[in-house]
């Protein structure tokens, strides 16, 4: 079966989206959640998340989604991202990159496809290497050879790569052996309650090997309490995102809490 992304019907359809820029039919906003080096307490980066303007959650704006407004949906999603982040500050925190989540199946030839994140980059003056685009694990890739495309576009644009909630689905270790991003984000599930669980510290401390062994780093995610974040540290994870430390925030970029 023709996959969708080489498929003419998705790259007329995709082009036409990017082209015509249609109304999405809803309007978002960007929270920034923070993911912190917690030995230096610097900021690494800055996750941007979709909410609704009115407090409404990730859940409901995604739930607006579908086939007809996808790649409207993923580019305006990007542009936002840049634009609010500059306007935040962001390119005033030595280092600090954006990081932003992206559905692989909206991108049907990632070097087309990111011309609306460069120019708004451009506009902006959002240097590209301050910029990581993550997929999620458990996102549907119908084509693991056009991901993998994609991430090699985006290492050539300049982008940091990461795959987001790794641990989370059943084809992380797969995705792994067909590319090698620049950093996994290991997902809340193993790190939840990991100072008390043998089982996940073992886990957790296998895929650091091969992340180290592949020249990967690595962000513990959903990071909620003292005993995990210690736990962390004593695995060798330095970067870590989660409430512990900072909630999302629209707005603003929220400062760290290591007190």
């Amino acid at each position: 079966m023709t996959p969708p992304s080489s498929s003419p019907t998705f790259r007329s359809l995709g082009c036409a989206e990017c082209r015509d820029h249609e109304a999405l039919g809803f309007d978002f906003t960007m929270a920034f959640q923070p993911i912190f080096n917690v030995r230096t307490r610097s900021a690494f980066a800055y996750e941007a998340l979709v909410r609704g303007v009115n407090g409404e959650s990730a859940a409901y704006i995604l739930g607006l989604v579908n086939d007809g407004n996808r790649y409207r949906f993923d580019q305006a999603c990007r542009v936002k991202a840049i634009e609010e982040a500059a306007r935040l500050g962001i390119l005033d925190i030595p280092d600090c990159l954006l990081s932003i989540n992206f559905l692989p199946n909206a991108v049907y030839r990632a070097e087309t496809c990111i011309r609306a994140t460069l120019e708004a980059a451009r506009q902006s003056n959002f240097p590209s290497n301050r910029l990581m685009f993550e997929v999620t694990e458990g996102e549907r890739v119908d084509d693991p050879d056009h991901l993998k495309s994609i991430f090699q576009e985006y290492e050539r644009q300049g982008f940091t790569t990461a795959i987001d909630d790794f641990g989370s689905g059943y084809s992380g270790l797969n995705l792994l052996a067909l590319f090698q991003p620049q950093v996994l984000k290991i997902d809340m599930a193993l790190t939840r309650g990991i100072d008390q669980d043998p089982v996940k510290r073992a886990i957790v401390d296998g895929i650091l090997l091969v992340a180290n062994r592949l020249g990967i780093t690595v962000i513990a995610e959903g990071v909620e309490t003292r005993e995990e974040s210690a736990a962390l540290l004593d695995l060798g994870i330095e970067l870590m995102q989660g409430f512990l430390y900072a909630r999302p925030e629209i707005g603003r970029l929220a400062e760290g809490r290591f007190d």
